[in-house]
């Protein structure tokens, strides 16, 4: 076995790969940015060496640094993560130039599986079941329609190396067919540096549905069942689960052997995924292998009980797969919620900033029930506008999909997370939705039921209520702090009053409560709800329960009463006495500003140009400026008529959000 092990990555993967090394006894290196000297992988690791400046192409992805490091510290392998390196073949090549092991499948394996238009000529020849498609050379746009024709539309037209939703077209008639392979054939040339088209059948109603392969040197490969990933958005995976709430028994087994069948064709070793898209009728179909470790490998442990990490280790080293398929049972059920920098009220721009708040919900692992963070960031720490914005991979897991959910429902609402935008309250909405809750869902879930971006939810009646009568029974707790403090009188059962008033969600609601040593009893709508909770005033965290229900809230003080933030919701509850309640009607609304003559920057960026000048007049759709935000260009257009009155700043020009850049007359 090895001593010691190099993790070229960062982030909440090198912290991960770092605890299985420890478990094993294996010494850890971590390589970091001069943007992450003060990483929580640094910190993790028994050694760290720095590796350049900040940008990914000057220090993490920068062959030459990491066998530099290598060299100094006399590690004997290397783990990759994911991204990065991860399915480098040059990498993998040097690494064994120097006698280092990688941990990650052989060569061959990554180049053949690293071309789309090759990968999937070989699934065919394993017996893969494969999309309906054309493989070889497209030479023109007339050639796309008539081979669009012969496949049926509609169909998929995408880049041979392309990768993150580049290079690909949906075409449904011949028109869209021309334009589309001239798009993609442009942008894959742009982006890959490869302009090689390949067109396949569009498989609608589609569930993102993936196998975990598992192989060793020693002709042994196994699978470990499924992972669901349909919730996507643009593309990129936000919740994850295993099993799939939709395969049965019969497709699971002829998946699962289907990408044995492939991983053993390339003569794969290590941990490896094979993707498949699976349409309404259990149709399914090979989308592509990635040669690495998951993103959402934890779901699959957890319903496994394998350590895919250490494994992956173990294999490197030369050692035999200590289970067969047999062995591999399904347990329970697991869910996976990314958590991101970027803010879902704003269409989901990217935030930066300082973490002023970080705390993830406890992790446990009980007969019943687990919870488990995997994250490479701490509280006071920054989220760097150099790299990816996830913040950590928050799984449950508990004997059924239904208790899954509650406990992913109780985790997120547990998660105190402070100073940046973040996606929470989606994650939590999500949990909640019924076609999620059902598991009717496939990849357009997001596009479909959140067309115009997230705006927050509105809580159920009966939750709402729990909720109403949980503010009650806090303010009957601080009241009586405020009253022991004012020293208003000894007994302060005779100046906090029974009777209130509850404005929350546009309703208000007469109260009533009665309490005792063990708890409150609030009486709302017509009901009485039990309350019991060790919550005191100043606490950021309140966990309640509710006629026997647990609820979590996160608490701010606001005039009059809470502001609480769950299950995607942010509510202001106010608790006025009658007598306050009365003088709150004749209260004037306060209105938000008017801010439609203003550009305002969306997110924390960097002005890259200005389109326009004052005293133009512009039109809907027309650009006005670009920003740069995390290595990305953001176009802002106009979204109406009208004249530049005034042009706030200038190019090379740094702007937090709603900063204003032109007003118009």
């Amino acid at each position: 076995m090895f001593r010691k092990i190099l993790i070229a990555n960062r982030g909440e993967i090198a912290c991960r790969v770092i605890k299985t090394a420890r478990k094993m006894g294996i010494a850890t290196v971590a390589v970091y940015s001069d943007a992450d000297r003060n990483a929580l992988h640094v910190r993790m690791a028994d050694e760290a060496i720095n590796i350049g400046p900040a940008p990914a192409n000057q220090s993490y992805i920068v062959i030459d640094k990491i066998l530099d490091a290598i060299r100094q510290t006399g590690a004997e392998a290397v783990h990759p993560g994911y991204g990065f390196l991860s399915e480098n073949m040059k990498f993998a090549e040097a690494l064994a130039a120097e006698g280092v092991a990688f941990i990650g499948p052989p060569v061959n394996a990554i180049e053949a599986m690293g071309d789309k238009i090759t990968s999937k000529k070989l699934a065919a020849e394993a017996g893969v079941s494969t999309v309906p498609g054309y493989m070889g050379l497209i030479s023109d746009a007339e050639d796309a329609v008539k081979i669009s024709n012969q496949v049926g539309y509609p169909v998929m037209i995408k880049a041979s190396a392309g990768g993150g939703g580049k290079g690909m077209r949906i075409a449904w008639n011949d028109a869209e067919a021309r334009e589309g392979f001239q798009s993609s054939k442009n942008e894959a040339a742009s982006s890959f540096g490869d302009d090689r088209i390949f067109i396949e059948k569009f498989v609608t109603q589609p569930r993102h549905i993936e196998i975990q392969v598992l192989a060793d040197s020693h002709g042994n490969t196994v699978y470990l069942h499924e992972r669901e990933c349909s919730i996507q958005r643009r593309n990129q995976k936000v919740i994850e689960e295993a099993p799939s709430p939709f395969l049965d028994e019969s497709t699971r087994r002829a998946m699962g052997e289907q990408a044995c069948a492939l991983a053993a064709a390339v003569g794969y070793t290590s941990a490896g995924t094979v993707e498949f898209i699976v349409d309404g009728d259990k149709n399914f179909y090979f989308l592509e292998m990635n040669t690495r470790l998951q993103v959402e490998h934890p779901v699959t442990e957890l319903i496994t009980g394998v350590d895919l990490v250490e494994q992956m280790i173990r294999v490197a080293a030369g050692e035999k797969l200590p289970f067969a398929q047999s062995d591999l049972k399904i347990n329970g059920w697991a869910i996976e919620s990314r958590l991101y920098a970027e803010d879902p009220y704003r269409n989901f721009l990217p935030s930066i900033g300082r973490l002023t708040r970080y705390r993830p919900p406890a992790e446990v692992t009980e007969a019943a029930r687990a919870v488990r963070n995997d994250t490479g960031v701490f509280e006071g720490g920054e989220i760097s506008m150099y790299y990816d914005p996830m913040i950590a991979k928050l799984c449950t897991w508990a004997p059924t999909r239904g208790q899954a959910i509650d406990e992913m429902r109780l985790a997120l609402d547990e998660f105190e997370l402070e100073g940046i935008g973040h996606n929470l309250p989606f994650l939590s909405a999500v949990m909640d939705h019924p076609r999620f809750i059902s598991g009717e869902i496939t990849t357009a879930f997001i596009a479909e039921e959140y067309p115009d971006g997230f705006e927050g939810t509105t809580l159920p009646r009966d939750l709402l209520h729990h909720v109403a009568a949980s503010a009650c029974a806090m303010n009957r707790v601080a009241e009586i702090r405020r009253a022991r403090i004012s020293g208003r009188m000894d007994n302060h059962e005779r100046v906090v009053g029974t009777d209130w008033v509850i404005n929350i969600q546009g309703e208000s609601l007469n109260a009533s409560i009665d309490a005792d040593r063990e708890g409150a009893t609030v009486s709302l709508a017509g009901q009485s709800y039990r309350i019991t909770s060790d919550w005191l005033p100043g606490q950021p965290l309140a966990r309640l329960n509710v006629d026997g229900t647990p609820l979590v809230m996160k608490i701010g003080k606001i005039p009059g009463g809470f502001r609480a933030r769950l299950r995607g919701a942010d509510l202001k509850i106010h608790v006025f006495s009658p007598r306050q309640a009365k003088l709150a009607e004749l209260m004037p609304e306060k209105l938000p500003p008017d801010t439609s003559k203003l550009l305002l920057c969306p997110m924390p960026g960097m002005v890259v140009s200005i389109s326009v000048q004052e005293g133009e007049e512009v039109y809907e759709g027309q650009t006005l400026a670009t920003v740069e935000a995390m290595k990305m260009e953001n176009i802002l257009r106009a979204e109406r008529k009208g004249i530049v009155s005034r042009i706030s700043v200038q190019a090379g020009a740094s702007l937090a959000v709603d900063d204003v850049i032109m007003e118009f007359e």
